[in-house]
């Protein structure tokens, strides 16, 4: 049986769209599969789990969606501004976070907010959840990079940064994690908690994700970039451009 994906996007016209990509031949084929208007500001935050997919909008609220059943499941409400950032953690919590600088902990069972975390002083950027479920990790318009326990609600550790970073993301074993900057990539060690790699791209990085522990997809508008990253002898970090497209 052939592998089907399914790509979710939001947009600026308040709408979210599901495609079932056809991933057999060596192109692609996208069919349009569902579409959902229930936002009355643009789409500034997607994320997917097996059952739901969640959206964030400049209208405060975080709208889910139930892809088994194929009907709009509900609202959450907490926030106070533009949802920036949503995360799932398998199947049974959904982080978010807003311009109000809260970071809320939401069960998927009832969709009940756990956690409430005033996590920056400013907007929150962008966060990521460790593989374990018990850290995240933030950036924010504070200049700062924050990491989280996620079992007290309270902060374990607290980085300058000195700019405003608008992504972050944990690698798939935890042992490294990435800091965009506008058109750079920082790589960081957990065991050191310091950069030990740089990338820098030509233009302003929209989106970063891990494809494996040592390769990092990076995107700008029309481009994708693909980043190894592996350890040295001495233990650092190395990062080198491999592909672009």
């Amino acid at each position: 049986m052939a592998a089907v994906l399914e790509l979710v996007a939001g947009s600026y016209e308040q709408v979210v769209c599901g495609y079932r990509v056809k991933t057999e031949d060596k192109v692609w084929a996208a069919e349009a599969d569902f579409t959902h208007h229930s936002h009355t500001g643009s789409i500034s935050a997607v994320a997917s789990s097996e059952r739901f997919v969640v959206t964030g909008s400049k209208d405060e609220t975080i709208q889910l969606y139930d892809l088994k059943k194929r009907v709009e499941h509900g609202a959450l409400l907490h926030h106070d501004g533009t949802i920036t950032c949503l995360e799932f953690y398998g199947s049974s919590h959904l982080l978010s976070g807003a311009e109000d600088g809260l970071i809320c902990v939401w069960s998927t069972r009832k969709w009940e907010c756990l956690k409430s975390i005033k996590a920056h002083k400013g907007y929150v950027s962008s966060l990521s959840v460790h593989p374990s479920g018990k850290l995240a990790l933030s950036v924010g318009t504070d200049k700062t990079l924050r990491t989280w326990n996620l079992i007290t609600g309270r902060s374990a550790f607290i980085k300058n940064i000195k700019q405003n970073a608008h992504i972050v993301r944990w690698s798939p074993e935890g042992d490294r994690y990435v800091v965009v900057i506008n058109d750079k990539v920082d790589i960081y060690d957990t065991q050191t908690a310091s950069v030990t790699g740089t990338m820098t791209n030509p233009k302003r990085i929209s989106a970063v994700n891990f494809i494996t522990n040592s390769v990092v997809a990076v995107a700008e508008t029309m481009k994708l970039c693909v980043c190894v990253t592996s350890r040295n002898r001495n233990g650092f970090v190395n990062s080198r451009l491999t592909k672009q497209e």
